[in-house]
């Protein structure tokens, strides 16, 4: 063979494992990548911000704790009421209220973390597949209570349409006196007032239990920003522990609004804005 055509069919050959050799070593990187990017987040929402909370409330013994601490601290406020006011010819009723108090979404919460969706997307879908697991302690004080002969309301701003789905989650748990006039939903008022002042007029209502300071009383429930929302959790203080019972929610609720002035318009970056904005840090240098 000619020694040129030789040499350059030998360089031909070289370039060709070269190529070979680099497509071989690209190919699973690129697979890799391609993967990597499945998994990534896709355009949407971002709730990075309440990754912590909803891993918090999902994950930590510390949040049954405090569920638990505050069924079992109602109970002793029921018993004392029961020792202390056996002459009241009202009966007595307990009014709860249904998301983060007897029902937990933080599995709905999760959904839309991962999903960069955002509330109500799929709530109602949520709602009516009655998959919330009950908040520790909740059917047992509810059972406790009924057995008492204490009546069991549930006053919720979920809707009309929800109610069904909402009646199917808390009978599958176990929860008492689960009914049409023991269940209320929200209709044209989101207040929960109305509701609870129909109540008062044929009950003695013992105790509230909520996650909102709107599911006790009307003075909470106008749009206020968070200097007048701690205001008034002030001014009811020796309310908190004697008729009102709290349940904690780092998820969400009218606090996180209180934050973003009720402007529901903000994009991501001014909602980052403001949480930082109110973020209380150490003055000075140390």
């Amino acid at each position: 063979m000619n020694p040129t055509k030789k040499r350059a069919g030998l360089k031909k050959a070289c370039l060709t494992m070269a190529l070979l050799i680099s497509l071989s070593a690209v190919a699973p990187l690129t697979s890799v990548g391609q993967e990597a990017a499945r998994q990534q987040p896709q355009p949407g929402t971002s709730n990075e911000h309440l990754v912590a909370s909803v891993l918090w409330t999902q994950s930590s013994g510390e949040a049954r704790a405090l569920a638990f601490q505050a069924y079992n601290f109602a109970r002793i406020l029921l018993d004392q009421d029961l020792r202390m006011n056996r002459r009241r010819r009202m009966r007595r009723a307990v009014i709860v209220d249904v998301d983060e108090t007897v029902l937990d979404n933080s599995r709905y919460q999760a959904w839309i973390i991962k999903e960069r969706k955002s509330y109500p997307e799929k709530w109602t879908a949520w709602i009516n597949r009655s998959e919330a697991e009950a908040i520790p302690g909740a059917v047992e004080f509810l059972r406790y209570a009924q057995q008492r002969g204490v009546k069991v309301f549930y006053v919720t701003n979920r809707k009309q349409e929800e109610k069904e789905g909402t009646r199917a989650n808390l009978l599958k748990l176990g929860f008492p006196d689960v009914s049409d006039e023991t269940l209320l939903v929200r209709t044209n008022d989101s207040s929960k007032e109305p509701r609870r002042l129909s109540i008062a007029e044929k009950y003695r209502i013992v105790l509230l239990i909520g996650d909102n300071l709107n599911d006790f009383a009307a003075v909470f429930e106008q749009k206020k920003t968070v200097a007048d929302r701690i205001a008034a959790a002030n001014q009811a203080q020796a309310l908190f522990g004697t008729r009102f019972i709290m349940l904690p929610n780092p998820m969400y609720g009218d606090w996180e609004n209180s934050v973003y002035d009720y402007n529901f318009q903000l994009t991501e970056a001014e909602k980052s804005a403001r949480r930082h904005s109110l973020l209380k840090s150490i003055v000075g240098n140390f």
